[in-house]
C-alpha cells in the first residue's frame, strides 16, 4: 500500500480565498478547479503540489466560517454542492492529486440538528450527545473553563436550566466524545467523505475531542511559565483537552481508514510540549499518520531556535513516524510578514522555503506562500474573524485575504467586491507577473518541489544536525543513493561552511553560485545551499 503522505507536498486552501467562480466575492470549489493546472499539472511548469487540504466546506452558519457545522454530510451552497465536489475529486485525482478535507469533530453548530434535539429538554435522546451541566449553587458556570475564544466556556440555556460547554464560541457546542452513539455517528461521516473518494483528514483540534470525567478545574501556571497561547484565560489546559481516552478514538479512526487503503489523517495538535503531540502518532503505525508541528510558527529568524524545535521533535516521534512542518496557516500571521526585513525580505522568503522542502518530514504550504504573499489590511469595518472583533489586533483575516492571481481589479480572484479586501502591493506580488520572471520566487519554489520529487535523499533520507558557524542551520539528508548536506544562513552576515568531502551545488536560493565540486562554501546572508556530496554516499 503506498504511503503517498511520506513524499507529499501539501498545500492549504482557504475555500473561501482562493478563486470565485460566480462572482459573489466568496471562492468556491469551481474556482478551486479551475485552478488545478497551476498546482500540478504532471508538468514542471506547475507548482507541484500532491495534495489539497481544503477548510470546511460544510453547510454552516459561518460563525466561525465553517468551524461551525450544521450538516456534515453536504456543501454550503456558498461553495457548490456535492455534484461539485465530486468534480472537483475527479479532476484532481486525474491529475495525480489528492483531496483532504478539513474534519470538525469536537463540536457542531448551534443549528445543527443533533444540538437542537439536545437542548429541546432534558430527556431527548441526544441531550448526551452534548454536555450539559446542572449550575453551580450560586448559578455560575460548572466549573472555571474558558473558551479559547474569551470567557467562560460554558453557556446558560434558560430553557432546560443546565449550562452546555462550548470550547469555543457558544455557537459551537462541544460534543460529548464519551457518549458512544457520537462516535458511531462521526465514524458514518467519515465513511460519507471516504465513499466520495476523499484521500484524507484534517482532524481539527484533535485534542480537544475528549473532556474529564469530572469536570475538573482547570490549574493557574506559576507566573514565570504563562504562555499567551498554550496557556489562554491563564490556565493550564489539564482537564479540557488532551485526556488518554482521546487515543481510543483516534486508533478506531486509524483501523477504518486502513481498510480503505491509501487514505489518511493529519490532526491539529495545538498543545505547547512536544512529547505529548508526539503521543498521537501512537506506536506510529496505529494513530495519525501525522501530526501538526506548529512550533515554527513562533519561532524567530534565528538558525539554532529552528535547529532546536527539529532536533527535539526527531528525538521524541515514534521509529516509523515523521513530522510535519508549517511556516504559515489560516490561523496565523503569513511567515512573509513575520520574517520581513528591510532588504533581505526576499532572500529570507527564498531561505524559508528551503528550510521547508528539505528538512525530514511532510512539508505544509499555504496558498500565496510560493508567491510571497504577506498579511493584508483589514478596516476595522471590514473585520469577519470572530476573534478580530473580541480582541482587537488579533484577528485572522490579515493571513485570509484574497489570492493574488494578477494585477487585475480584486487581483484575478473575483470580478466584484471580495469577502476581505485584497492585499496591498498586489499589483507586483502575484501569480502572473511571477510567472513571467524567471527569478521569482514562484519559480524558485516550484523548481526545488519538483527536483524534491526526484531526490532519494530528501522523499527518503535520513536526517543529521552537523555542527556549523554562528547563525547557520546544517544537515545532512542522507540516502543509500544519494547524500546532501543543506546549508542555511540565518543571520545577517556572510558565513562559510567546510564539508569534509568534495560538493557540488545542488540547489541555491541565489543564481550565481560556482557549481564546484568544492569543500569550502562561502553564504552570503539569508542565503542557503543544498550541496550534494560526491565522494561519500
Amino acid at each position: 500500500m503506498s504511503e503517498w503522505w511520506r513524499t507529499a507536498v501539501f498545500y492549504e486552501i482557504y475555500v473561501r480565498s482562493f478563486q470565485d467562480s460566480n462572482d459573489d466575492g466568496v471562492g468556491d470549489l469551481e474556482g478551486i478547479r479551475s485552478r488545478l493546472d497551476y498546482l500540478n499539472d504532471g508538468t514542471p511548469g506547475s507548482l507541484g503540489v500532491d495534495a489539497l487540504w481544503l477548510t470546511p466546506i460544510y453547510p454552516s452558519p459561518m460563525h466561525d466560517f465553517g468551524y461551525d457545522v450544521a450538516d456534515y454530510c453536504d456543501v454550503h451552497p456558498l461553495f457548490g454542492d456535492l455534484r461539485a465536489f465530486d468534480r472537483l475529486v475527479e479532476a484532481a485525482h486525474r491529475r495525480g492529486i489528492k483531496i483532504v478535507l478539513d474534519f470538525v469533530p469536537n463540536h457542531t453548530s448551534i443549528e445543527h440538528p443533533w444540538f437542537r434535539e439536545s437542548r429541546a429538554s432534558r430527556h431527548n435522546a441526544k441531550r448526551d450527545w452534548y454536555i450539559w451541566r446542572d449550575p453551580q449553587p450560586d448559578g455560575g458556570p460548572p466549573n472555571n473553563w474558558v473558551s479559547s475564544f474569551g470567557g467562560p466556556a460554558w453557556t446558560f440555556d434558560p430553557a432546560t436550566g443546565q449550562y452546555y460547554l462550548h470550547s469555543f464560541l457558544p455557537e459551537q457546542p462541544d460534543l460529548n466524545w464519551r457518549n458512544p452513539e457520537v462516535v458511531r455517528a462521526m465514524e458514518d461521516v467519515l465513511r460519507f467523505w471516504l465513499d466520495r473518494g476523499v484521500d484524507g483528514f484534517r482532524v481539527d483540534v484533535i485534542h480537544k475531542l475528549v473532556k474529564d470525567a469530572a469536570l475538573s478545574d482547570n490549574p493557574k501556571p506559576p507566573p514565570e511559565e504563562e504562555h499567551p497561547v498554550f496557556h489562554l484565560g491563564g490556565q493550564i489546559h489539564r482537564y479540557d483537552e488532551d485526556q488518554p481516552e482521546v487515543h481510543d478514538i483516534i486508533r478506531r479512526w486509524r483501523r477504518l481508514l486502513d481498510r480503505y487503503g491509501e487514505r489518511m489523517l493529519v490532526g491539529e495538535v495545538y498543545i505547547f510540549d512536544p512529547e505529548r503531540v508526539a503521543r498521537y502518532y501512537g506506536d506510529g503505525e496505529d494513530e495519525l499518520h501525522l501530526a501538526f508541528n506548529f512550533r515554527f510558527l513562533w519561532s524567530p529568524w534565528d538558525a539554532e531556535a529552528f535547529r532546536t524545535e527539529v532536533e527535539t521533535i526527531e528525538s521524541l516521534l515514534p521509529a516509523k513516524a515523521q513530522p510535519t512542518y508549517v511556516l504559515s496557516s489560516h490561523d496565523a500571521p503569513r511567515h512573509r510578514t513575520r520574517f520581513d526585513h528591510p532588504t533581505l525580505g526576499e532572500a529570507r522568503a527564498r531561505l524559508a522555503a528551503m528550510l521547508l522542502l528539505t528538512l525530514r518530514g511532510t512539508p505544509f504550504l499555504y496558498y500565496g506562500e510560493e508567491i510571497g504573499m504577506r498579511d493584508g489590511v483589514i478596516p476595522p469595518e471590514r473585520i469577519c474573524d470572530p476573534v478580530g472583533k473580541r480582541f482587537p489586533g488579533l484577528g485572522r483575516d490579515p493571513e485570509r485575504t484574497p489570492m493574488q492571481w494578477s494585477d487585475e481589479p480584486y487581483a484575478g480572484f473575483s470580478r466584484v467586491e471580495p469577502w476581505l479586501p485584497v492585499a496591498p502591493g498586489y499589483e507586483a506580488c502575484n501569480v502572473r507577473a511571477q510567472l513571467a520572471s524567471p527569478n521569482s520566487l514562484l519559480q524558485f519554489d516550484r523548481t526545488l518541489i519538483w527536483k524534491r520529487k526526484q531526490s532519494p535523499a530528501l522523499l527518503a533520507g535520513s536526517y543529521r544536525s552537523l555542527p556549523s558557524p554562528a547563525g547557520v542551520f546544517l544537515y545532512e539528508r542522507k540516502h543509500p543513493e544519494q547524500c546532501l548536506w543543506i546549508a542555511l544562513n540565518f543571520g545577517d552576515e556572510s558565513a562559510t561552511v567546510e564539508v569534509p568531502h568534495a560538493a557540488t551545488v545542488w540547489f541555491a536560493t541565489t543564481t550565481d553560485r560556482d557549481p564546484g565540486p568544492g569543500t569550502r562554501w562561502h553564504l552570503g546572508p539569508s542565503e542557503g545551499l543544498v550541496l550534494e556530496i560526491v565522494s561519500a554516499r
